[in-house]
């Protein structure tokens, strides 16, 4: 059964009338066409006894008709009303009930909706887009191995690079740069550099500030290659580290390693957390780990499930996510050490492979 079909038959089964799909990466999910409108609108239509139709900025009509097929496409001009041309184009159609992202549909667009469907109902379809990408195909999963391979790149790079005479963000430009060189369209989210102490906020952001002498340097990157996304991280040390920053570095690195170990298909994400969470606990540091083991990964580069948290998932063959455990002692040290993943029959398989020990350079 297609993506197409498996919304189709939603709709049919919860007697749903079409579907608006506007997120970008939905879209090229389920169709094949990678846009993004910005302040536009583009929305991807299903219905429950007819062919899908794919609205569109008329700027971006001829692409989709050349990267698509079995949708029928029509756009609108910046002059024009989108939801009026969306209104007349399904002429007298009755639409009642409309499945929606609610996750990511904005207030503006279902009033926009409302305007010409009066009356209409709204129906989350985030649970049936999250179920559906969350199992990865064999392609998907080759294609996130392809991604993966240029996030070792990225620590091969930064790590030859970073010394004491460079900034954080010397660093960040010569990765991003090397990326660039290396036909990478963009980084999956802005890359993160972090010396010493400043490693210790889990979100910190690379500045232009010294990389230290005898610290730890946290790299937290990833790109997007073929449409999918990589996430990483490491903790080097540029120069000898304490005996305090290494001992920190042996905790998480033997916590991730655990709650890898430990994966595979029939346990559940909180399991896994807390084999992780145990291991940083026991050695009485519970509290410096501050966020749940991991996230989906995918198209986005976080997407569904959680790996702890409050939300509890089994763990099947196919998933893709994140083991990132991590330690973040304020004005002292910060160590983050991620692989994504894939599920296997047995157990697991990361999707980088650069070196976990506490390196020196």
């Amino acid at each position: 059964m297609s993506k197409i079909e498996r919304i189709s038959n939603f709709l049919s089964e919860n007697e749903v009338d079409m579907t608006f799909i506007t997120n970008p990466t939905t879209l090229n999910y389920l169709t094949g066409l990678a846009i993004d409108p910005h302040e536009r609108i583009a929305g991807l239509m299903v219905f429950p006894d007819k062919a899908p139709s794919l609205f569109t900025p008329a700027l971006e009509v001829e692409k989709a008709k050349e990267n698509t097929t079995g949708f029928d496409i029509f756009g609108y001009e910046d002059s024009q009303n989108p939801w009026a041309v969306i209104k007349e184009h399904l002429g007298s159609r009755n639409i009642k009930k409309i499945a929606v992202e609610f996750s990511d549909i904005p207030l503006s667009k279902t009033e926009g909706l409302k305007s010409q469907f009066s009356g209409v109902a709204f129906v989350n379809l985030t649970p049936l887009v999250e179920r559906m990408r969350l199992i990865k195909s064999a392609d998907e999963i080759e294609k996130m191995k392809v991604s993966g391979e240029y996030a070792d790149k990225c620590f091969e790079i930064g790590f030859e690079y970073a010394n004491s005479n460079r900034t954080e963000t010397d660093v960040v430009a010569k990765i991003e740069y090397e990326m660039k060189r290396m036909g990478v369209p963009q980084m999956s989210f802005e890359t993160i550099v972090l010396s010493g102490a400043r490693a210790a906020n889990p979100h910190g952001m690379p500045e232009d500030v010294k990389i230290q002498d005898n610290k730890l340097l946290l790299f937290d990157l990833g790109v997007m290659k073929n449409g999918y996304a990589s996430d990483a991280t490491r903790t080097i040390s540029i120069g000898k580290p304490s005996d305090f920053d290494a001992d920190i570095h042996k905790i998480v690195l033997e916590a991730q390693l655990a709650a890898m170990d430990f994966v595979k298909p029939g346990v559940s994400a909180l399991e896994i957390d807390k084999v992780a969470r145990d291991v940083i606990t026991k050695a009485g540091y519970g509290e410096y780990f501050v966020h749940r083991l991991g996230h989906g990964i995918g198209m986005d580069v976080h997407e569904f499930p959680s790996i702890g948290g409050s939300e509890d998932i089994i763990i099947e063959e196919g998933m893709c996510f994140s083991d990132e455990p991590g330690i973040y002692i304020p004005g002292k040290v910060g160590v983050r050490i991620e692989d994504c993943l894939y599920v296997t029959k047995t157990g697991c398989e990361p999707l980088t492979q650069t070196n976990k020990e506490l390196m020196i350079f």
